[in-house]
């Protein structure tokens, strides 16, 4: 049986950890071949070697070297460089994750030359067009040939967009599969111990969204909020290198740095970071993965922005979304006991690449064996070789 040619497609930092479980589900499939190729956006050295490394994933096998740039000159130089990858090497599937634009580049370089995609976390939608992830994912989702989903809100909004059901099968939320790939190296990190904190006695923050911290008086405030809540509590701030940027820009930088009770940090690698994650007693954040993640460990978790793509993080986990002005009184909530315990959602269990990698054998091989009952979809997929073939999508391997 010929070898199903798989890419993997890895751009900024969260798609390194959502692509490393899939990555390890396949790699010693004898039906599969990988490539993982890393686009090179968002590229910062240390951060992006941590994250390889902290998920023991190999030196990309392609490196597209794009870097930053506008979010057109991303996509252009992405969708030029990839389209020539395949034209040397053609992959019989190109798996794509998130949201970014190195996302949506190389699904139009797929759908263009005939290759079936697969997308990792479809259907998440924030409904905030100016969000230039929500376009990402309306456009991936559009082209895509499959969807795989994290919660029931992705596959309602796709079958509202008018995708085809056999297109989406909800596989569970690959973020929880890394953390669980990772667990014991998080529990033994130290980092928490390292910078003198206790458990459950201090809090995590993380802040980099435009809304947030690209213009002086959000910001400023921001930092006024976050000086308030250390007379409460302990803060640990990992500050991502466009916010520190801004801060500095602003004259921003020596208020944070100095403010009693708040530790700024450089910005850490997965394991690090969620070692401080596990231990706090509450996050506060602009970040997607950070609400996933702290559903996930039913801690209290306050996200800086009017919308969120994981609703099901509001709905049924741990997560609140919060105003500047609401962060200090929400605070004070979740330190008087009076915050909601929430509840894991279906399928964020760990197992979520080996329902992908079970999806892309039965619909592009054969069908595979079934999975334990309690690692299933929700739904069965349905084969897409044969729709494949005759509609002249890509090379099948038979």
């Amino acid at each position: 049986m010929q070898r199903l040619r798989i890419d993997l497609i890895a751009a900024a930092r969260p798609n390194f950890m959502k692509v490393a479980p899939l990555f390890h589900a396949l790699h010693e499939e004898s039906w599969c071949s990988l490539r993982l190729v890393h686009t090179g956006q968002h590229y910062d050295r240390n951060m992006s070697e941590a994250f390889f490394r902290d998920l023991k994933l190999p030196s990309p096998d392609l490196n597209l070297g794009v870097g930053s740039g506008s979010h057109a000159e991303q996509t252009a130089n992405v969708m030029l460089t990839y389209e020539g990858a395949c034209v040397a090497d053609r992959p019989d599937l190109i798996v794509v994750v998130g949201d970014v634009n190195a996302t949506l580049a190389c699904t139009l370089v797929g759908t263009k030359m005939g290759i079936p995609v697969a997308h990792l976390e479809a259907g998440l939608r924030s409904r905030d067009r100016r969000m230039p992830e929500e376009i990402n994912r309306l456009v991936t989702d559009a082209v895509a040939d499959i969807l795989w989903t994290p919660s029931p809100d992705a596959d309602e909004n796709l079958a509202a967009e008018g995708v085809p059901p056999e297109k989406i099968t909800r596989v569970g939320n690959i973020m929880i599969d890394s953390y669980e790939l990772m667990r014991e190296r998080i529990d033994a990190s130290g980092e928490r111990s390292r910078l003198g904190l206790e458990k459950r006695e201090y809090a995590v923050v993380t802040l980099h969204r435009p809304s947030n911290v690209d213009a002086p008086e959000p910001l400023k405030l921001l930092i006024s909020q976050l000086k308030g809540i250390a007379a409460r509590l302990p803060l640990v701030f990992p500050v991502h290198p466009r916010t520190r940027k801004n801060l500095e820009a602003f004259g921003l930088w020596p208020k944070l740095a100095e403010a009693p009770n708040l530790q700024v940090i450089e910005p850490l690698g997965y394991v690090d970071f969620m070692n401080l994650v596990c231990g706090a007693r509450l996050t506060i954040t602009d970040s997607g993965g950070v609400q996933e993640e702290t559903t996930y460990l039913g801690i209290p978790c306050l996200t800086l922005r009017t919308t969120t793509e994981r609703p099901i993080t509001v709905t049924e986990g741990t997560n609140r979304l919060v105003t500047t002005v609401e962060l200090v009184p929400a605070v004070d909530e979740i330190l008087a006991g009076q915050w909601p315990h929430g509840r894991k959602p279906q399928l964020w269990d760990g197992h979520t690449a080996a329902r992908v990698a079970a999806d892309i054998r039965s619909r592009l091989l054969i069908a595979p064996p079934p999975l334990p009952k309690n690692q299933r979809s929700p739904q069965v997929p349905v084969s897409m070789c044969q729709a494949m073939r005759e509609s002249g999508r890509g090379r099948i391997a038979g």
